[in-house]
């Protein structure tokens, strides 16, 4: 039989984006397509691209420049696709240009360039029910709408993706279940606007095993906790019926944890945005969610130096900080995006200015982050586990060294708190030691902290849930070990 044909594959951006690779990655590794991770070995590479911002857009420039150097046949997509003009006009030899959420077109230009082998046998060739993940086999992403119905100034992602396009409740639910036998532990649910899921589609009512469930985002999130696993809720957005979620955290049937995008506190400054829900009192809703739930992680992103931005509406926004003591916070200083509206708006803050407040407004909520994980110094806490290596003598195990020294998003770090380093370097008394790093239900893989574990003697896995008594903590991680009783 002949060799199968060998796809390289890039993926760039945000979790939406890594979503959109695995179901163009499943449905070629269904075709027989071989899947391989080296320019060499390929036979052709996609590259899903990303084009948030500026930074995103050199980044996915320079990946479509690496492969066509590296390989020379280059399929593009992504959310840069809808800037074709620009992506040819630098790159006149990439094979095919598309947007995102293409999954079609990707595969149909594929299959010109590089027809699937004839000879492929899909019963030989399988490809499991939950199709391929680009994610570790306990955690997986869950992607329950496309698109946005928002007009953000800064943003640029509704001309990219379209408006709001709500996934049929039963389809969700039934990849969801899928990826549960297959053993994940933790579903992060994940969409342009999680809690507008239904809105396009008037909540209609689906069926899932037979059982009548609404598209809404109360139904929905009702429906997940039944499976048994952990669900965690992504880009969610404060309006008011977020508030009958946060029962279900209380009661142990969703992860209490909500990533709430708030970006600034001023009024103006969120009007200017054209932010939804900007007429919200945020704090008194937060408040709320804690009288429910006082356990409730929160995190968010901010940003700082918009046009306009005065003295005063940034000094709003560190109040804002110190009073709402939120989790996990990420922030960036505003820069123009082309395509956006606010590019037209007038008061740019000037970028030492913007720097300036940035590196403030970090070092504020270092100090809120370090005090909130200091004060879980002594508990004990479920942990899953992400990832097990080894610490060295006098040095930073591979695991420690792997994770940039930011609180998530692309932020500054600030300083602050013990040394969790210090504390794995004193527990190892001059020996290697098996160290896992894991996750509690206030952080998320890859965008929030971690809990370092001296597990030595421990039999233990990635994904697996354990008991952690934490003993330390810094500005981001804590410290923590199996307790002996």
């Amino acid at each position: 039989m002949p060799a199968p044909q060998r796809v390289g594959f890039v993926s760039l951006g945000c979790p939406k984006a890594l979503v959109d690779s695995e179901r163009i990655l499943t449905q070629l590794r269904t075709e027989g397509y071989e899947v391989v991770p080296s320019y060499e070995s390929a036979d052709l590479v996609v590259v899903n691209t990303c084009g948030f911002i500026d930074s995103a857009v050199e980044e996915s420039l320079d990946a479509i420049g690496e492969a066509l150097d590296e390989n020379g046949r280059v399929v593009v997509t992504g959310c840069l696709g809808v800037r074709r003009e620009e992506i040819t006009d630098r790159f006149p030899q990439v094979l095919a240009v598309t947007g995102p959420q293409a999954y079609e077109e990707v595969v149909g230009h594929v299959h010109a360039h590089l027809p699937p082998n004839a000879a492929h046998d899909p019963l030989i060739d399988l490809v499991p029910p939950q199709g391929i993940k680009l994610t570790p086999r306990h955690y997986a992403y869950l992607k329950i709408s496309e698109g946005c119905n928002h007009k953000c100034s800064f943003c640029i992602i509704p001309s990219m993706r379209g408006r709001l396009v709500s996934r049929d409740v039963g389809e969700v639910l039934a990849e969801a279940e899928r990826l549960a036998k297959a053993g994940v532990k933790e579903l992060l649910v994940i969409s342009q606007d999680t809690s507008a899921y239904g809105v396009d589609v008037k909540y209609r009512t689906g069926f899932w095993n037979g059982r009548p469930v609404k598209a809404s985002m109360q139904a929905l999130c009702e429906a997940l906790s039944d499976l048994g696993i952990r669900v965690r809720l992504h880009y969610v957005y404060p309006y008011p019926h977020v508030d009958a979620i946060v029962p279900l955290m209380a009661e142990g049937k969703l992860l209490p944890y909500l990533d709430i995008p708030f970006q600034h506190a001023s009024p103006r400054v969120l009007k200017a945005m054209r932010r939804p829900a900007a007429s919200e009192n945020n704090l008194a809703r937060i408040r709320a969610w804690r009288d429910v739930c006082p356990e409730i992680a929160i995190r968010s992103t901010f940003i700082v130096g918009f046009p306009g931005e005065t003295d005063a509406e940034f000094e709003e926004l560190l109040d804002f900080l110190g009073e709402a003591r939120l989790d996990r916070v990420g922030a960036f200083a505003y820069s123009p995006v082309t395509g956006a509206a606010a590019n037209a708006l007038d008061g740019a803050v000037p970028d030492e200015l913007k720097q300036e407040r940035l590196a403030r407004f970090m070092e504020k909520q270092a100090a809120i982050s370090a005090e909130i994980l200091r004060s879980q110094v002594g508990t004990r806490q479920v942990v899953i586990l992400d990832e097990v290596g080894v610490v060295e003598e006098g040095g930073h195990d591979e695991i420690d060294g792997a994770r940039p020294a930011t609180d998530g998003r692309g932020s500054i770090a600030g300083e602050g708190g013990e040394s969790h380093v210090g504390a794995q370097q004193a527990a190892t008394n001059g020996a290697p030691r098996e160290i896992a790093i894991g996750r509690t239900f206030r952080d998320a893989p890859e965008i929030d902290g971690v809990v370092r574990i001296d597990v030595d003697g421990y039999d233990i896995a990635p994904g697996e849930l354990i008991e952690v008594e934490i003993v330390g903590a810094d500005a981001h991680d804590l410290v923590g070990r199996i307790p002996e009783d």
